[in-house]
């Protein structure tokens, strides 16, 4: 096992989640949605789309046009971000507009 590989991509997971946390969370929580980590192998980041997210048309747009720009500058790390949306988010009472 390489712990120098692990350690790297244990602070760039860590460099992922605050900018989720820090820089993403609050704009779009304010429209009821959540974006969550998932994982992080070879560039590629995977997010959870949760909350008002999970099936909305727009994800999509946000995802690519906000998000991962927003990742990529900063975490340079990151080469490609993909995501799903929370499949238990109509049980938690979110139905957007799809």
């Amino acid at each position: 096992m390489d712990y120098g590989a692990v350690l790297m991509d244990t602070e760039i997971i860590e460099k992922i989640k605050f900018v989720l946390k820090d820089k993403i969370a609050p704009s779009v929580a304010a429209h009821g949605g959540k974006i969550e980590f998932k994982s992080f192998e070879d560039g590629k980041l995977k997010l959870m789309m949760a909350g008002s997210c999970a099936g909305c048309a727009m994800s999509q747009l946000t995802l690519k046009q906000g998000v991962e720009s927003m990742m990529k500058h900063y975490v340079p790390e990151v080469t490609h971000i993909e995501s799903e949306d929370d499949p238990t988010a109509k049980e938690q009472g979110y139905t957007p507009y799809a």
